[in-house]
């Protein structure tokens, strides 16, 4: 994992968008086309903001995979993450894309996981921009993870510092409005990505930071399996980095 500290969000989301954005146009120029998977939450503003507006990319050759979603929540809530992908990313692209999967999790959770574990599967990611939760989560795999799982998305249980984390960044209007179940793309399928670009700002991530970047790769902090991937890099800004060693990042 190649971790690097930003003096601020805006900093570190340029970064890693800028970086991120080089290796979509390097895999353009290899096979004309590219899969990414992005991600949603208040970690991604910048990183999303920036990615926007780098030159050189094709979007009509851009299949973009959603990564997680509520179960039972209406594209119209304020906290769904179809709404924030399509208003704070998808309409903000200078052109529309080849193709964007959302998960749409009201109905039928289990079909869903299907449908789009099958596209997924046909469409292998070549860069996933993805976050850290405050629990250590990657996607919506709270601790303990499923490590070993193949399947490509499943129905997960959200535990209380998941959801209080949802509350507390002003998604929802009670911790008891938070929903208790989601769609997660699998560690597994998030490990299969080419390349990974991690984002992770503020103080409130640090412990997490600090965990899934100097502790020991466990289940209990999810994102420390980012330490196996071969081509990671993970941009945290200052107060995200605070509790890091000599050990953590440079």
């Amino acid at each position: 994992m190649n971790c690097q500290r930003f003096d601020s969000k805006e900093e570190m989301g340029v970064a890693a968008a800028r970086d991120g954005a080089k290796k979509m146009r390097k895999v353009q120029g290899e096979k004309g086309e590219v899969n990414i998977i992005v991600a949603t939450g208040a970690s991604q503003f910048e990183m999303l903001a920036a990615l926007i507006g780098e030159e050189g990319i094709d979007w009509s050759q851009v299949t973009v995979f959603h990564l997680d979603e509520y179960v039972g929540l209406s594209i119209e809530h304020p906290a769904s993450f179809r709404k924030y992908l399509k208003e704070r990313f998808e309409d903000q692209l200078p052109s529309p894309v080849k193709a964007f999967h959302y998960i749409n999790a009201e109905e039928n959770p289990i079909a869903e996981c299907d449908r789009v574990g099958a596209l997924i599967v046909e469409a292998p990611i070549d860069v996933a921009f993805v976050g850290i939760g405050e629990n250590g989560h990657l996607a919506f795999n709270d601790p303990p993870a499923d490590f070993e799982t193949e399947t490509p998305y499943l129905v997960v249980n959200l535990d209380e510092a998941c959801r209080q984390q949802q509350f507390g960044e002003g998604w929802f209007p009670s911790l008891e409005a938070v929903p208790e179940k989601a769609i997660s793309m699998s560690v597994r399928q998030i490990m299969k990505s080419g390349s990974i670009i991690c984002t992770v700002p503020d103080e409130r991530k640090a412990e997490a930071v600090r965990n899934s970047v100097e502790g020991e790769v466990s289940l209990d902090v999810p994102a420390s399996i980012l330490q196996q991937h071969e081509d990671c890099g993970l941009y945290i800004d200052e107060p995200a980095a605070s509790l890091l060693g000599k050990g953590g990042a440079e």
